[in-house]
């Protein structure tokens, strides 16, 4: 605890300062606004202005920048910003010792931020997205990287809840094992691969509408037609999720989560508080539109379906790690306690009222000051659609029509595309609301 002692006055020193900072959710709203609206370059901006400042929040601002870079057609800076991130996250996974005595002291924000699980899925997710676009040499091993994460963070959770009652409700993306199994058949090969990884899509998104007629050519071992290719139309729809602070009380599993940390940290007891705690929760995102028709030449294609559900995942995400945030919460708040009661302790022996008045002012602000980390992911989609079309060889122009329950809406965009025989045509549009922002990003070769 002498530790905790001497952190007290610097702590309460910078309370004052702490006091006009600006959390990331608030700087966070200019970016999204710009970036929704369609002011890509706006946005870019701002995101460069707060990355110039700000070194606790740069990863994340910079998966906001891998977001603008796509967008704008971009895809080989996009890969190499959200590769440079995904290798930074997985370095911090590691836990800093120092770091994490000092979240204990102020809060989460003190430390370099590492990811929420639904952003470390995510970011591999768009990793292999903009290979695809970028020519595709790498998307396989990004796309694998997409199960293993998740099969990680699995383990993990399951882990922490052994001696738990509560149950683990875990969603998994199937949006990696159907781009495994879009990259396999364009090989015309390893179809029981394939067929694995169909079966994957369509137990873990059971509500994807294309699942079983995937499967179905999976298992008859058919890309497509001689003469024809195939084009997979992914559509980013909708404003993402994003977090915010909240006030929550620590639950039977959070009071186990902070016990186990307060062994590990103390050799003496401390009762946590049950007083509620800030924390950061996801708010889901909202779509206008609910989907993308396709045509070519006056001829219907099909519409966009959903295979990610981005902010239902984010925020189940959010709510399994909760006992885990909570339990954290608690225990910094029992230690800034521990540490005040015996500073105070120290005051009184030597009959100083003034100085006792002074630290229990002081204990209030610091406990005031604490704050929930809402450094976040900010400008994902808040669901991801796909629609795969089987076209003939050549040049073709696809209008695509933003729809509100059946009926066109908004403003339409075309994009130019090539298919080969055989092959595969990836395509990426953003949709925030009911107009396209930025370009509509193709993997055609010229």
């Amino acid at each position: 605890m002498k530790f905790f002692h001497s952190l007290i006055l610097m702590s309460c020193l910078g309370i004052v300062t702490c006091m006009g900072c600006a959390t990331h959710a608030h700087q966070l709203t200019g970016v999204r606004n710009d970036f929704y609206d369609g002011r890509i370059d706006k946005s870019s901006q701002r995101v460069e202005q707060l990355l110039s400042s700000k070194t606790k929040d740069a990863d994340a601002l910079k998966l906001d920048r891998a977001i603008i870079e796509l967008t704008s057609g971009e895809p080989h800076k996009a890969e190499q910003t959200l590769r440079g991130v995904r290798d930074r996250l997985d370095y911090l996974e590691q836990k800093d010792a120092t770091e994490q005595i000092l979240s204990m002291v102020k809060d989460d924000q003190s430390v370099a931020w590492a990811g929420d699980d639904y952003e470390k899925v995510l970011l591999r997710t768009y990793l292999t997205m903009a290979n695809l676009l970028n020519g595709g040499d790498d998307a396989t091993a990004y796309a694998l990287q997409i199960d293993e994460k998740q099969d990680e963070i699995v383990s993990r959770l399951e882990n922490n809840r052994e001696d738990s009652a509560e149950q683990l409700d875990f969603k998994r993306v199937a949006l990696g094992p159907y781009l495994h199994a879009a990259m396999l058949e364009e090989g015309h090969s390893d179809y029981d691969d394939i067929e694995r990884s169909r079966l994957k899509v369509v137990s873990w998104e059971t509500t994807f509408r294309d699942g079983k007629t995937d499967l179905e050519r999976a298992r008859h071992g058919r890309h497509s037609e001689p003469g024809n290719g195939v084009a997979y139309l992914f559509c980013m729809v909708g404003r993402g999720p994003h977090k915010v602070e909240a006030a929550e009380v620590p639950t039977q599993a959070a009071m186990l989560v902070a016990d186990r940390i307060l062994s590990q940290v103390l050799k003496q007891e401390l009762t946590p508080t049950l007083a509620p705690i800030k924390v950061p929760i996801v708010v889901p995102g909202r779509s206008i539109i609910s989907n993308v028709a396709v045509e070519t030449d006056g001829e219907q294609l099909g519409e966009t379906a959903t295979i990610t559900d981005v902010s239902e995942f984010a925020v189940q995400q959010n709510e399994a790690n909760m006992p885990e945030i909570l339990g954290r919460a608690v225990v910094r708040r029992a230690l800034k306690k521990a540490a005040m009661y015996s500073v105070k302790e120290n005051v009184s022996a030597h009959k100083s009222p003034g100085a006792d008045i002074a630290l229990t002012l002081a204990g209030i602000a610091w406990e005031a000051t604490e704050n929930a980390d809402t450094r976040c992911w900010g400008l994902l989609p808040d669901q991801i659609q796909v629609l795969r079309v089987e076209l003939p060889v050549g040049d073709h122009e696809l209008q695509l029509n933003p729809l509100l329950a059946g009926k066109e809406t908004g403003v339409s965009q075309t994009v130019n595309v090539r298919i080969e025989d055989g092959r595969n045509t990836y395509i990426m549009a953003t949709i925030p609301d009911r107009e396209f922002v930025g370009e509509i990003v193709t993997s055609s070769r010229e």
